[in-house]
């Protein structure tokens, strides 16, 4: 009788062997569909009731809004957020509809680009790196606002997992599309982070081996001419030509050189969505411990990444790579920090700093002090990134109310459509009024002489509006002044209201 063998049944696939290709769609599409889920769930629970949109997305909503006149809209400003939200905004003025809406769509974002890298990272490092990006508060306060960062960012891990997904599976055409698409999204919604996103993604899909680099290439720059192509046609036509309009945006930008900004990037992560000029005092260290530690761990996560395997190390270094693309301009060129510039480079990064963190796990499942100290590091910091977030949300609830307030009391002396606000905080309160928003020439959103603007105000309802005790313009010193109710971060708040303005 023949001795019969010993079958060892497969263990689960882990982060130091090459992920299958045939791992199964269910569970894989449970687990990253969970932290997509949670992700949405989140965003609702913060952000749904009761916040106001701020500046930038006042001026991207009001584009397609039926309800009121379009703001100015700037040379580095690109259509692509406005026209996401169209579908909504044009059935529906409410901001928490628009909220939930936009909050489910980011995870369905989400979900979508780490489906891209399935066959290329084990699925434990997927489901980390989705957790950690998702659960970070630049992400979940962005996620349901009317801002492009995050699609930017989710277009960039798409296309990146797509490009090496063309070089993994030559016989799919599939992320040859997937390239296209993802990186037309990201130029539609910002043109100029779409060339950082291009120029590394380009070199890996020419370096990577296998046939079919000229389609990888291709499909890269098919994807930016497509996604570019809307701004560089309004450019031509608003602004006087390409090369204008490019100018124009890095002045408003404040004129981009040799300017590193790590240290304003640090103080803005305790909740500040734009620190410029960033001369404030760094009083939070502790919320910005988690943005040390990252290029430490997505290093190591590359080193590992290659000790595992061929396929998983170039996935590592393709994301790290692309994400310190992504990150390079806003971190040496431009001198103020906004928290959401790197939400591309947090998506990217986040994939090395799961392999990293995955290890470190697997290692500590047979030391229970360790694993726990492991637990505690990664509870604390969601804590944070939650509790920041909150904080986020009550101003924004905060500041929505005063808004309000203010958009009541113009209406009530007179200010009603057609009208025009102008002067500080216009955009927001004219949208909240009805009316338009104009300011004069000079500054980055002039849009309107001071000889117009007084010629307008003989013909319909006008106010400017300015803080403390400033006096009106010369142009309106015979207007009507008007104390309105003060807005956060304002000692006074004063409208100047014209001849028409009547109530």
């Amino acid at each position: 009788m023949p001795a019969q063998r010993s079958v060892t049944a497969p263990g689960p696939p882990d982060d130091r062997t090459e992920p299958s290709p045939h791992r199964p769609r269910r569970k894989d599409l449970a687990a990253l569909g969970t932290v997509a889920a949670a992700y949405a769930l989140a965003q609702t629970a913060f952000m749904a009731a009761g916040t106001g949109l701020g500046w930038d997305e006042t001026v991207y909503v009001s584009q397609v809004s039926p309800d009121t006149p379009a703001a100015f809209f700037s040379a580095p400003r690109a259509r692509g957020i406005s026209w996401l939200v169209a579908p909504l905004v044009t059935l529906t003025p409410s901001v928490p509809a628009l909220r939930i809406f936009l909050a489910l769509l980011s995870a369905a974002g989400l979900l979508t680009a780490l489906w891209t890298w399935r066959r290329l990272l084990p699925l434990r490092v997927l489901t980390l790196a989705g957790a950690l990006f998702a659960g970070l508060w630049v992400s979940l306060f962005y996620g349901p606002q009317a801002m492009p960062n995050l699609w930017v960012a989710l277009a960039a891990l798409a296309a990146t997992g797509c490009v090496l997904r063309a070089a993994h599976d030559p016989g799919d055409r599939r992320p040859l599309v997937g390239i296209a698409a993802a990186v037309a999204l990201a130029a539609l919604m910002r043109p100029s982070d779409a060339v950082w996103l291009v120029l590394p993604a380009a070199c890996v899909a020419a370096l990577l081996p296998g046939p079919r680099k000229a389609a990888r290439l291709v499909a890269l720059a098919a994807g930016a001419v497509l996604g570019a192509a809307p701004w560089v046609v309004e450019a031509r036509l608003d602004y006087g030509g390409l090369l204008t309009r490019l100018h124009r945006a890095g002045e408003i930008q404040g004129g981009l050189g040799w300017n590193p900004s790590f240290g304003h990037h640090l103080r803005s992560l305790g909740g500040r969505t734009l620190c410029r000029p960033c001369d404030i005092p760094w009083t939070q260290p502790v919320t910005s411990l988690w943005w040390l530690t990252l290029p430490l761990l997505a290093m190591a996560g590359v080193a590992l990444a290659y000790r595992s395997g061929r396929t998983p190390g170039r996935a590592a270094a393709a994301a790290a790579a692309t994400g310190l693309s992504m990150a390079a301009p806003y971190l040496l060129f431009v001198g103020y920090a906004a928290p959401r510039f790197l939400l591309p480079a947090y998506a990217l990064l986040s994939l090395p700093v799961a392999v990293a963190l995955a290890r470190l796990f697997g290692a500590a499942r047979s030391r229970p002090v360790l694993l726990g100290a492991l637990c505690l590091v990664l509870a604390a910091h969601l804590t944070l990134q939650l509790m920041v977030t909150a904080q986020l949300a009550a101003r924004s609830r905060t500041t929505h109310t005063a808004f309000g307030a203010v958009a009541q009391a113009l209406r009530g002396q007179g200010l009603r459509a057609p009208c025009v606000i102008s002067g500080e905080e216009a955009v927001r309160v004219a949208f909240r009024t009805g009316c338009a928003s104009r300011q004069l020439l000079g500054g980055h959103d002039g849009s309107i002489s001071a000889a117009a603007l007084a010629a307008l105000a003989r013909t319909r309802p006008t106010a400017v509006l300015v803080e403390g005790g400033a006096p009106a313009p010369a142009w309106a010193r015979t207007w009507r002044p008007y104390e309105l109710p003060a807005l956060p971060g304002m000692k006074g708040y004063r409208a100047y209201l014209g001849p028409a303005a009547i109530p």
